[in-house]
């Protein structure tokens, strides 16, 4: 027999705002323990030289984690130039270095560039496995980390400030699986110059922004019972996912595992949400999140049923 969770079965999401030189697995468990809740994880991982939007799940919304995971994350960056660092971040070794500074023109020139579908080689120093080991691992051995390129997209990126001429501060936002560290880099070696990230922010993850996000602190400090009351539903995550409307009878039928009839649900949403073969949606019974179910021939299937 399964063993029973410990604490609370708590629902739905929190948006963080991060401090630097911790840890998002630190984040959640403090958190959680704040809450006693008895399940909860976060949608992306932030370096501990890493501030900003860290979405933490809970309960059901750990089924909806994918959802943040995937979609798009906007980030503020500022670019050091005239070093290399083992790590592409402040963290790592000094490598290389460079005398030449690249003016706001020269940097405006090249962004475009790197607007797109890309091929990025990932920073050694990250979780990527390599014949089954974490990249980082082996870097730290000093062994020898060879990253294959890969696509990544990014769909913005802008120059907005040049406090200095060693520094440069740019705007991104990104799909799944960008790296800023390489993306710094890149720009870097890309000017004829070195560099590495001196700071990154999250400013965005999915719906979650700095605007919904609660610095961490100011959560520590809350009674549970005030942290509660800043807890988003768990469709949060699923904003840019069709929602269709059930009746309290397919919504029964979802909710145990069975498929529910297209046509009368279609008809019903044909205005607002219409339906598309094959496509993920949300089943929503009035406010409440049924589950996350696929358009299959002339059916609706659930394929993950949230138990709220």
């Amino acid at each position: 027999m399964a063993r029973r969770r410990r604490g609370k079965s708590i629902n739905g999401w929190l948006a963080v705002d991060k401090p630097l030189e911790i840890t998002s697995s630190t984040v959640v468990n403090q958190v959680r323990r704040l809450l006693d809740a008895n399940k909860a994880g976060h949608g992306g991982t932030l370096d501990p030289l890493a501030s900003g939007v860290l979405p933490i799940a809970f309960g059901e919304a750990t089924k909806t984690v994918a959802y943040v995971m995937d979609g798009s994350k906007s980030y503020r960056v500022t670019l050091k130039f005239g070093e290399a660092r083992s790590t592409d971040d402040a963290e790592g070794e000094v490598i290389e270095t460079s005398d030449h500074r690249p003016g706001e023109d020269e940097i405006k020139a090249v962004l475009g560039e790197f607007i797109g579908e890309i091929q990025q080689v990932p920073p050694k120093f990250s979780a990527i496995k390599v014949n089954g080991k974490r990249a980082y691992d082996l870097a730290r051995r000093d062994e020898d980390v060879v990253l294959q390129p890969r696509p990544i997209l990014i769909k913005d990126l802008r120059l907005v400030d040049m406090p200095d001429r060693d520094h440069a501060v740019l705007d991104v936002v990104s799909g799944k699986g960008a790296y800023m560290r390489s993306l710094a880099r890149d720009i870097a070696l890309r000017l004829g110059t070195v560099g590495y990230i001196a700071a990154l922010r999250r400013t965005s993850a999915g719906p979650f922004s700095e605007g919904n996000a609660i610095p961490l602190q100011d959560l520590l400090d809350m009674d549970p019972d005030e942290v509660m009351k800043k807890l988003l539903p768990v469709e949060t995550a699923l904003d840019d996912i069709p929602a269709l409307a059930l009746t309290e009878v397919e919504a029964q039928r979802l909710s145990s595992g069975q498929p529910v009839g297209l046509l009368p649900v279609a008809k019903r949403n044909a205005l607002e949400n219409p339906v598309v073969q094959d496509e993920i949606v949300c089943a929503m019974l009035n406010d409440r999140a049924i589950a996350l179910a696929e358009i299959n021939g002339g059916e609706i299937r659930p394929v993950r049923v949230f138990n709220l």
